[in-house]
């Protein structure tokens, strides 16, 4: 796993980022699904699809971050399996990867629910719940997976699965059923929706998108009091995905990207004035040999060797220095 994956899949992996997360998707931002409501199970998936002769093909699978959910909407328990994938890349193939995923954790419910069952003693089932394990009043848990973007860029691959077939024709594709994935990418995403976010994902996902935008990006932090207070965590996401390299003291709780990013502009600034001091002397240097060269070829009792060696210039210079004196 990248650097990037690492610290995106850790950063996610927090009960009051995920639940922030899923609150904007599902909710606008209202706090409804709270952290402490938030269990983490296995992201290891095994599923048993049967094959054509009737074969069993083991799958595995494994997702970024995974959270069971119990909460309380309308009065009535709610019970959810809700899942994180993480990409600092664009994915081509989302819709299928998501659905693969899905399809998965619905399997596993379905033999879990048989296991389940083939523990009762004496109860009278239908022939097709006996054959199936699954029984007609069974239901299954909502699996919700949300796709989080962490690069800068426009997402221009599909959404949905019907973007990614080579048939157009509506009355076809009618039959086809879609699978459509939710999706933050900070690129598409206004100020007005990224507000929507109560914790650091909020400036996290901010910064992402004003990264390409040095004057945005320098309006947004300077005038905004959230970057002045953003949590190390973050503040190391911001770093790792960005590539802005600010310094950070690992024994503080909390990064004042502020002072963080006036650093940078004035180590860039610090930086210029070198490289410029160092052109100009090096242009200073080629000017001063330029015009020795021309005396001592005026002269005419030194050789190309010996002019060469004394101003620490190539013998063919000394030469063509002395063609376009002649011209």
């Amino acid at each position: 796993m990248g650097v990037k994956d690492t610290v995106t899949k850790d950063y996610m992996n927090d009960p009051r980022i995920f639940a922030d997360a899923f609150n904007y998707l599902l909710y606008s931002g209202r706090q409804v699904i709270l952290p402490e409501k938030l269990h983490s199970i296995d992201t290891t998936m095994i599923g048993i699809p049967y094959g054509a002769d009737g074969t069993v093909i083991p799958v595995q699978k494994f997702r970024d971050n995974m959270k069971c959910l119990s909460a309380m909407t309308d009065e009535h328990a709610a019970y959810m399996i809700l899942g994180v994938e993480d990409q600092s890349d664009i994915h081509y193939a989302m819709p299928v990867k998501d659905m693969v995923y899905d399809s998965l954790h619905y399997a596993s419910q379905v033999e879990e629910a048989a296991r389940s069952h083939r523990r009762e003693v004496g109860k009278k089932v239908s022939s097709g719940e006996y054959l199936t394990g699954f029984y007609k009043e069974d239901r299954l848990i909502p699996v919700i997976t949300l796709v989080v973007y962490f690069g800068p860029d426009k997402w221009d691959a599909p959404v949905c699965l019907h973007e990614m077939l080579s048939v157009t024709d509506e009355e076809i594709l009618a039959f086809v059923p879609d699978y459509k994935i939710n999706l933050i990418a900070p690129e598409g995403m206004s100020d007005e929706e990224l507000d929507m976010f109560r914790t650091s994902l909020r400036e996290v996902l901010m910064f992402i998108k004003y990264s390409k935008d040095k004057k945005q990006l320098k309006e947004h932090v300077e005038n905004d009091p959230a970057f002045k207070n953003v949590e190390q965590k973050a503040g190391q996401v911001i770093n790792v995905l960005t590539g802005v390299d600010f310094k950070m003291n690992e024994c503080e709780e909390y990064v004042d990207m502020c002072q963080a990013m006036r650093e940078i502009r004035e180590d860039e600034r610090r930086e210029g004035r070198e490289e410029g001091r160092k052109e100009g002397l090096k242009e200073g240097i080629e000017a001063s040999c330029r015009e020795t060269i021309l005396r001592m070829l005026s002269m005419k009792v030194f050789s190309y060797e010996q002019i060469a060696e004394v101003n620490a210039a190539s013998v063919e210079e000394v030469k063509k220095l002395a063609e376009q004196k002649m011209e």
